[in-house]
């Protein structure tokens, strides 16, 4: 029997009893349309669990520090982070780019308050990163000139009054900022004509403003509360004011004096793709330093989220179960009903494939049926929920999550109605070989 002549067959079949086949087929459109929905959650969970991190800092970037038992005052010096360290990374399969960093903590005054923050020496491989407000352009490389480009929470919550300690806002690209760098540590002063000793008065600066990070008041990542410059154009700034000393607060070799060369706080190493993050990470972390990333966090949580999601789907795949005996019932009682017409078919000649595949595309349809109707609730629910949940990602993962609690992608959809029809095909296969099975004499003599 050709594949066109079943399906009419069965279709007809179904009609003849309407209404059984509209319970059957709302059975199996609830237990669909459970398990899309407690999925979809889960889903939903997990794509604003990863915009969160994604807006934290980037999902392919390992931060390096060193060792626990390396590196140091009067440490073992191929531990450390310095530029040969740098170019030994870059050496690593896989790795795109390398930012070492220095990072100065300065004092600033503006509008008559006062604020304090860190300027970030990175590379442009970092920088390009970072995401700018319109306007904005990331600081010139290896410039003269020292450009800033401002966390977007320093414009909030870094300058403050000094008596009552409240935030003051203020807008770098409008506002004036002096800026005050911290005294070398070797200085001993002046000596005045009464003999005491004098801190030379420290010198305020203006620099220019790149741009801002995207962000208002409420968004925050971890560059944030920083301000970045160039790497190359802060050093050549800082040796200005610190001489051979290099940075404010040097590292020193056994006889107290700074290393010639810049010891980086810690170098940002970038991945190519976010799987292979975790052997550049291991890599790194066996050549003695210490690493993070925002992969490995990631990871841990959406093993968390897993769980939950396989908890969400079996409560759901119990409603389909319920469906599946019911389809399973339902063809049951249609094969008693048929008895005689069964019975017929068999003594005309009708092959036993053919009965069971009738009976196989009868249960198969009411599967499809019921799946296309539970994925059109799942919709409906799905945005019932995101219409109510706006605000859940940013209550449960931090203001960088986005979007609804629901989502359904296409290949959930699709899974949804091919499982159901699974699930129908399957529940009538022992109804129809029940009816292979029948006697075609006794099934004619039935009355």
């Amino acid at each position: 029997m050709r594949l066109f002549d079943l399906i009419k067959l069965a279709t007809s079949n179904l009609k003849r009893r309407k209404m059984r086949t509209v319970l059957t087929v709302l059975g199996v459109a609830i237990g669909t349309a459970s398990i899309v929905v407690m999925v979809s959650l889960g889903i939903g969970m997990s794509a604003m669990m990863l915009k969160s991190y994604q807006s934290m800092g980037s999902l392919t970037r390992i931060d390096v520090y060193e060792g626990g038992y390396g590196g140091g005052t009067n440490g073992d010096q191929s531990m450390m982070l310095t530029d040969e360290t740098v170019e030994s990374f870059k050496h690593i399969p896989h790795v795109t780019g390398v930012s070492p960093s220095i990072e100065v903590n300065i004092e600033a005054k503006c509008k008559g308050v006062s604020g304090s923050f860190s300027i970030v020496g990175v590379t442009q491989d970092y920088l390009q990163q970072l995401e700018l407000r319109d306007g904005g352009h990331l600081p010139a490389a290896n410039s003269d000139t020292l450009e800033l480009l401002y966390g977007n929470q320093i414009l909030y919550s870094s300058f403050y009054k000094q008596k009552t300690w409240e935030n003051v806002e203020i807008d770098p690209e409008k506002d004036t900022v002096f800026i005050t760098f911290p005294q070398p540590s070797t200085s001993q002063g002046t000596q005045s004509s009464e003999g005491s000793t004098q801190e030379p008065k420290q010198k305020k600066y203006i620099f220019p403003v790149a741009g801002i990070m995207k962000g208002g008041a409420e968004d925050w990542s971890d560059g944030s509360y920083n301000v970045y410059t160039d790497i190359d154009s802060l050093k050549r700034f800082l040796k200005k004011i610190y001489k051979k000393a290099l940075v404010p607060n040097p590292r020193t070799n056994k006889n107290g004096k700074p290393y010639p060369y810049y010891v980086y706080n810690n170098v940002y190493v970038f991945v190519d793709d976010m799987d292979n993050v975790s052997a550049v990470q291991k890599q790194i972390s066996d050549m003695g330093f210490s690493v993070s990333s925002s992969m490995e966090w990631l990871k841990q949580a959406q093993q968390q989220l897993n769980m939950v999601q396989l908890v969400l789907g079996g409560i759901g795949g119990v409603s389909l179960l319920v469906a599946a005996i019911g389809i399973m019932n339902t063809m049951m009682m249609s094969i008693y009903e048929r008895t005689k017409e069964i019975g017929v078919m068999k003594v005309l000649g009708c092959a036993m494939p053919d009965i069971r595949n009738m009976f196989l595309c009868e249960s198969g349809m009411i599967g499809l049926m019921g799946g296309i109707a539970g994925l059109a609730v799942s919709y409906l629910i799905s945005y019932i929920i995101n219409s109510f949940t706006k605000n859940a990602g940013s209550m449960m993962f931090g203001s960088g999550s986005t979007g609804g609690l629901s989502s359904i992608p296409l290949w959930l959809a699709a899974f949804a109605i091919g499982f159901a029809i699974a699930v129908g095909t399957i529940a009538g296969y022992v109804p129809a070989a029940r009816a292979m099975k029948l006697s075609p004499l006794a099934a004619i003599r039935n009355e």
